[in-house]
């Protein structure tokens, strides 16, 4: 089978958020694909499958220890894979645990993304989140996965340094932390973190889905549709995002950075 690996939401080889994406050429049981996620080692290993013509192809999204139910950038990358190995042209539709989600190529190199939105309702700040991530949240709400926590600056985004181990007791697939750009006159309106220790990953480098709930959540703040944030994590990333409806469209660039044969 053919695999590769692409950084997403990124147009330079090493930096965004690496996933690997590998071509179905036969069914694969799920032990196997979790196995090959393990081998892999990315923080998240893509499975397309072409269902027939006419129907939309199957994706399945895992990391190393676990299968999620939504994953934007390895979403960007199966997309790029099928884009630039011609495989597939204009509008893609994947069949996924989240429903039918679409991509489409862009102008400037970008793949858009048609993702569900997931404004967070706020809650009260659970005193094991405020410990582990040792700053006083400004605001915190629970999205469909994920725990959202704005924060006072972009500098103190960029400085945490929170307790992991603490992380994997609270009830939420991770936890984003996320405040507004510094320089408010910029190409930047909002920058995150986002750290998944209970799925395996102690810090993602670029995180799609959470801009699910980044995009609309900082929409309604600024009064603006369309937004770009920026995830600061080493490798760093960035993220477009446009409210359509009840709808989020994300898009960023991805660069194939190896491709080769998998032995089966």
């Amino acid at each position: 089978m053919r695999i590769f690996t692409v950084d997403s939401f990124t147009d330079q080889a090493f930096k965004g958020n690496p996933a690997a994406v590998c071509l179905l050429d036969s069914p694969r049981s799920d032990e196997w694909m979790q196995a090959l996620a393990s081998e892999m080692r990315h923080s998240e290993t893509a499975y397309v499958a072409d269902q027939g013509e006419g129907r939309p192809r199957s994706l399945r999204w895992f990391t190393p220890a676990v299968e999620v139910a939504l994953c934007g950038h390895a979403t960007l990358a199966a997309a790029h894979v099928l884009y630039t190995s011609g495989a597939a042209s204009g509008s893609i539709e994947f069949s996924t645990k989240s429903g039918i989600l679409t991509t489409n190529q862009l102008d400037h190199g970008r793949i858009s993304m048609d993702f569900p939105s997931y404004l967070p309702e706020e809650i009260s700040a659970p005193a094991t989140l405020v410990k582990a991530l040792g700053v006083s949240p400004a605001w915190v709400g629970m999205g469909r996965m994920d725990l959202l926590v704005e924060v006072e600056s972009e500098e103190v985004v960029r400085d945490l340094a929170p307790d992991i181990d603490a992380l994997t007791t609270l009830e939420a697939r991770a936890v984003c932390v996320t405040a507004r750009a510094a320089d408010t006159s910029g190409d930047v309106d909002y920058v995150s973190r986002f750290f998944a220790p209970s799925a395996g990953v102690a810090e993602d480098p670029v995180t799609g889905s959470a801009h699910c709930m980044l995009g609309p959540y900082w929409s309604a703040k600024l009064g603006r549709e369309a937004l770009v944030g920026a995830q600061l994590s080493q490798r760093g990333g960035i993220v477009h995002t446009t409210l359509r409806g009840e709808r989020t469209e994300i898009s960023g660039n991805a660069v194939t950075v190896w491709s080769g044969v998998l032995h089966v």
